[in-house]
């Protein structure tokens, strides 16, 4: 039995349909459109268009717009719970304030590695479970950096003359910025901003001579 030559040359340069999108394409679209136009001004129908595909093929990576949202939340909220975690019970005697700097520096990594999650966790309010959730998160988390505060204060590594809650603000205050001006891929790196920012805050919060 012979084949046609031109009909197996047809078929074989016949598209194949549009390529699928797995879970990871899924979930950074839903976060940038989450981010552009908001969560709840997003549909699944929404992200379904801005992929290209069609509302099932999304649904068979995440059940629901809130999946997407938790997935993205967990994403920015998982290091930084990390990095803080293993600053507050580290247990090798490294003073609190070398603990608290090398904290910070990792928050600005963890942050630039995952801006657009991050800035998405910075915007939500509570709204909804998984938003609640999420801010309740968030706050054991600054609990957690504001004890490493006052722990280094109390052994006397900060100024005694700014009270331990205003330093912890400041600190969340230059960090959480970053996701308003900071653009990956700019002529300064992670490392270096993470340093320039931890040099500037304990610098300054030094105890004078």
């Amino acid at each position: 039995m012979t084949t046609d030559a031109t009909t197996t040359d047809t078929a074989a340069r016949r598209p194949r349909g549009r390529p699928g999108h797995d879970r990871e394409a899924v979930l950074r679209t839903a976060i940038d459109v989450f981010n552009r136009r908001g969560f709840d001004a997003t549909s699944i129908s929404d992200l379904a268009a801005e992929l290209g595909v069609t509302k099932s093929a999304v649904y068979h990576h995440f059940s629901s717009k809130e999946a997407l949202l938790s997935a993205a939340l967990d994403e920015a909220l998982e290091g930084l719970s990390s990095a803080v975690e293993a600053a507050a019970t580290a247990s090798d005697g490294e003073p609190s304030a070398v603990r608290l700097r090398a904290t910070v520096e990792a928050a600005v990594r963890i942050l630039v590695a995952h801006l657009p999650a991050v800035t998405l966790l910075l915007r939500v309010r509570g709204n909804s479970d998984v938003e609640r959730s999420a801010v309740e998160r968030r706050r054991h988390i600054d609990e957690r950096l504001a004890t490493l505060v006052r722990q280094a204060a109390d052994e006397g590594d900060l100024r005694a003359d700014v009270d331990p809650d205003v330093i912890s603000r400041l600190i969340f205050g230059m960090v959480n910025s970053l996701v308003d001006w900071y653009r990956p891929g700019g002529p300064l790196p992670a490392d270096a901003l993470a340093t320039t920012i931890s040099t500037i805050l304990f610098e300054g919060l030094n105890p004078p001579p």
